[in-house]
C-alpha cells in the first residue's frame, strides 16, 4: 500500500506557520500582511479558486482586496489598477486569477505586477533570482505550485540529494520552476515533454515523478517504476455520464497506487499546497517590506 500525500493536511501545517508569523507581525508592527486579489469576468472555475483563496487568507489573517471587474474590461484599465495596487501600501501580495480574457495579454499584465507584490511567482526576475539563487530560500517568490509539490516531498522526510527526477510537463508556471527547486535539493532532474522520445522509457526510471502536462490519467503503471515517488499536478474534469463528472489528475490513480511508494491524489494534493505557498509568499513580501 502507497503511502498516500495528504496535501490538504501538509496545507494546514503550513498555514498554522503563518498564522503565527502575522500574529508576531500584527503584535510587532501593527499591522498585517496585504493580498489583493484581481479576477475579470465571471469564469465558473475561476470564481471557485478565487472563493477558496480568500477563505484561506482570511483564515490565517491576511486582509483581502477583492476587485472583481467585468469580463468587458480591457488592458490599459487593468493594468491601471495593477499600477494603484503596486503603489498601495496595504498591498503586499498581488494576485491575477488566469485565465484573463483572450483580448488581454496575460504576460503584460503579470509583467506589470512589481516583483516584490508578485504573489504568485511567475515574474521574470523572480525566475531569475530562483534559477540563480544556491538554494531554495526561504525569502524567494517562488512559483506556488513547484513550491507546494516540493513540500509534499519533504514531508516524506527521505533524502532528495542524488535521486533521479523527472519532470513531465516544460510550463513556466510548473514544469520549468519544478525543475529548478529539484535541482537546488540535487537531484538528478530530466524534463520530458511533447517531443521527447520515448517518454515512457525516462519516466520508468524515476525515483520522483512530478505529471504535469494536463491530459487526464495519462501516466499509467507501465510508466513508473516499483516504489517510485509520484506528485499529480494535473487537475482534470471528466465526464462520468451525461449528469455527472469528476476531478482527475494526469496519473490513472487506481492503476498505480499499489506499485508506487507515495502519491498525491487529485483532489485533496497539490491544490491546497498550491494556495498555502500563495499565503506564504505574501506574508514574506510583508516580512520582507517591514524588515527592509
Amino acid at each position: 500500500m502507497s503511502h498516500i500525500l495528504d496535501g490538504k493536511k501538509v496545507a494546514q501545517k503550513l498555514k498554522d506557520r503563518l498564522k503565527i508569523d502575522i500574529e508576531n507581525i500584527k503584535s510587532k508592527f501593527d499591522c498585517v500582511p496585504g493580498l489583493a486579489v484581481v479576477q475579470v469576468g465571471n469564469v465558473a472555475a475561476s470564481s471557485v479558486y478565487v472563493k477558496a483563496k480568500t477563505k484561506a487568507a482570511k483564515e490565517v489573517g491576511i486582509n483581502v482586496f477583492d476587485h472583481h471587474l467585468e469580463a468587458t474590461t480591457n488592458q490599459d484599465e487593468l493594468i491601471n489598477l495593477i499600477n494603484q495596487l503596486n503603489n498601495s501600501e496595504d498591498v503586499d501580495g498581488i494576485l491575477v486569477q488566469l485565465p484573463l480574457p483572450k483580448t488581454i495579454n496575460e504576460e503584460v499584465v503579470l509583467n506589470s505586477i512589481l516583483p516584490e507584490k508578485d504573489a504568485d511567482g511567475f515574474h521574470p526576475l523572480n525566475i531569475g533570482k530562483l534559477s540563480i539563487s544556491p538554494n531554495n530560500d526561504e525569502n524567494l517568490m517562488i512559483p506556488c505550485t513547484p513550491y507546494g509539490c516540493l513540500l509534499l516531498l519533504k514531508e516524506l522526510d527521505i533524502k532528495l540529494v542524488g535521486k533521479n527526477a523527472v519532470v513531465i510537463g516544460r510550463s513556466n508556471i510548473v514544469g520549468k520552476p519544478m525543475a529548478q527547486l529539484l535541482l537546488k535539493e540535487s537531484c538528478t532532474v530530466t524534463t520530458v515533454h511533447s517531443k521527447t522520445v520515448d517518454i515512457k522509457s525516462i519516466c520508468k526510471k524515476a525515483d520522483i515523478l512530478i505529471a504535469a502536462i494536463g491530459k487526464p490519467e495519462f501516466v499509467n503503471k507501465d510508466w513508473v517504476k516499483e516504489g517510485a515517488i509520484i506528485i499529480d499536478v494535473g487537475i482534470n474534469r471528466v465526464k462520468i455520464n451525461e449528469d455527472k463528472s469528476k476531478l482527475v489528475g494526469d496519473v490513472l490513480f487506481s492503476d498505480v497506487e499499489q506499485k508506487v511508494s507515495a502519491i498525491s491524489p487529485v483532489p485533496g494534493g497539490v491544490g491546497p499546497m498550491t494556495i498555502a505557498c500563495l499565503l506564504r509568499n505574501t506574508t514574506i513580501s510583508c516580512k520582507n517590506r517591514l524588515i527592509n
